[in-house]
This record gives structure tokens, sequence and C-alpha cells, in this order.
């Protein structure tokens, strides 16, 4: 080793170079999805507002963060093709940055969890397994669509509305409407998550990467991705009227015939539509979420 190794500075990660691996725009899915749990929970938000502001900072930054560094790290061989200018290929996260901010982000997120509670302990050990087994090898479940986008559709809406719900409930497991509503709309999520992989088909074949595009080519992806929104709203409509709220019955059907109108239009032409069904037909769905959260509240 020589004086110029030796004297070299450590290289660190910049802020903004941190900020953009944890990908803030990745945030919003599990943040909203914790704000359904709080407001399912029925109890009073505003009286517990720093509790609920912890919450969404464990649910986004904290939780989906981790996610998404951990999924830079792993996919860094295929961005420094791909994408050469993201923060670890670029060299803007240098040398094993991105493996230590993965473990760094992995253990404060689970500190922050073990004091909120042991069933958000549980859940975040969870959440933490499978965004860990989604990039991963050996599990690397983001290789085949059906296991990939059902573990992201668990961890982004099922998980963080379980949180949001038991976090005001002062740690008990909340009541299975709650439960109910938080797995009918993770599933619905998985067709969401189907819609992202139509923009990458080509270098997912050339990666051996099992999207549902791949699987089932386009038009049956587009299908099957449709369905797996749809059917689950249908669950929570019939629900929400043998629980005798016909009025949020109705909104959600109102939410679910836009989204099938917008289906209509994408099913056309999936490819070149993905993208735009995914920031129409998504928002749509979130509210629907939202409406079936505040009919929950009312029970009883």
């Amino acid at each position: 080793m020589n004086q110029q190794t030796l004297s070299a500075p450590l290289r660190y990660p910049s802020p903004s170079a941190i900020l953009e691996v944890l990908h803030p725009i990745t945030w919003f899915p599990p943040m909203w999805a914790f704000g359904c749990g709080v407001v399912s929970s029925g109890e009073p938000i505003f009286e517990q507002w720093l509790l609920v502001l912890v919450g969404i900072f464990f649910a986004g930054p904290l939780m989906c963060g981790t996610s998404q560094v951990v999924n830079d790290w792993y996919d860094r061989h295929v961005d420094a093709i791909n994408e050469p200018n993201r923060p670890i290929p670029s060299g803007r996260i240098p040398g094993r940055w991105g493996l230590y901010l993965s473990l760094i982000w992995t253990t404060v997120s689970l500190l922050l969890a073990y004091v909120l509670g042991p069933w958000v302990f549980g859940a975040a050990l969870l959440g933490m397994a499978i965004a860990w087994a989604y990039s991963a090898p050996p599990f690397r479940f983001k290789g085949n669509g059906w296991w990939g986008n059902l573990a992201a559709g668990i961890s982004y809406e099922g998980l963080a509305w379980f949180t949001g719900a038991t976090i005001m409930i002062g740690g008990a497991m909340p009541e299975w409407p709650i439960l109910a509503l938080a797995l009918l709309y993770s599933i619905g999520a998985h067709g969401i998550m189907t819609l992202n992989d139509f923009k990458a088909i080509e270098g997912d074949v050339q990666m051996n990467v099992r999207s549902l595009p791949v699987q089932l080519g386009v038009d049956g992806a587009a299908r099957v991705a449709c369905l797996v929104m749809g059917l689950p709203q249908a669950v929570v409509i019939a629900m929400l009227y043998s629980w005798d709220k016909p009025a949020h019955a109705i909104a959600v059907g109102v939410v679910l015939l836009i989204q099938i109108g917008l289906m209509i239009r994408f099913l056309g032409s999936p490819r070149e539509r993905a993208t735009w069904f995914s920031g129409l037909g998504v928002s749509v769905y979130v509210t629907g979420m939202m409406i079936s959260a505040f009919a929950v509240r009312s029970l009883g």
C-alpha cells in the first residue's frame, strides 16, 4: 500500500445522493395506505397528531425508503448498463455505501417499530423481510411478476394500512373489517404493480425477469392487471353493503366504474397507455381506499 493510498480521503455519499436513492416519489402509496389505516381505526386523529406524523414518517421515508435503497443496491449492475447516472452506478454513492445505507435504514426502521408496539414491530419485521427478499438473492421476488407484485402490494398497501390502524388503537390488533379491507386493497395493488412492467419488456426479456407481460404477453398481462384491480373492489362493495353502508358502497362503485372506463381504453393499446392508466387509474383506486376507510370508521 503506497503513501497516496494511505492518505486518500474517505468518500461518503452526499445528502442529495442519499435522498435520490431513497426515491421520495415512491413514498406516497404506503403513506396514503397508512392514512387509510389511521382513518379506519375510528380514533380521534387530531388528538394524536404527533403519533400520526411519526407513523407517516415511518411508513414513507423509513420503511419504503429502505426497500428502495435495497432495490438499488442489488440492481446496481443492471443500472450500470441501463441507467448509469443513478446514484450507485454513477459513484455518487461510492463503494459499498449502498449496502451500508440499506442496513442503517433497516435498523432505524425496526428500532422505531419496536417503540411503536409489538404488532407494529411484527408488521415491520415482515415488511423488511419482504423488502430484502424482493430484491436480494436467493429469493429475488422481483424476478417473477406473480410473486414480486404480490410482495409489493402487501408491503405498500396492506402492512401500511395495518400499521396505521394498530398505532391508533394503542398497539392492539385491529378488528377484522379493517384487516379485510387492507388485504383486499393489497391484492388489487398487484394489478397496479403490473402496469409498471409494460415499459421494460425488452429489458426484462434480456435480464430474464419474468414479469407478467413477459409471461402472458402484452394483452394477457393487461387483462390480468385489470381483473386483479377490479375484483377486490367489487368484493369491497359487497362487504360495505353487508355492513349497512350503502352510501359508501355506491361511492366505491362509482370509483370502480370510472376505473372500468379507463380500463377499456387501456386494453385497446396496453403498452402505449400503461403509464397513462397508471397515473389516472391509480389516483381513482386510492380514492376508493379512503372512502372504504371512512366506512369502517363509522361502523357501529
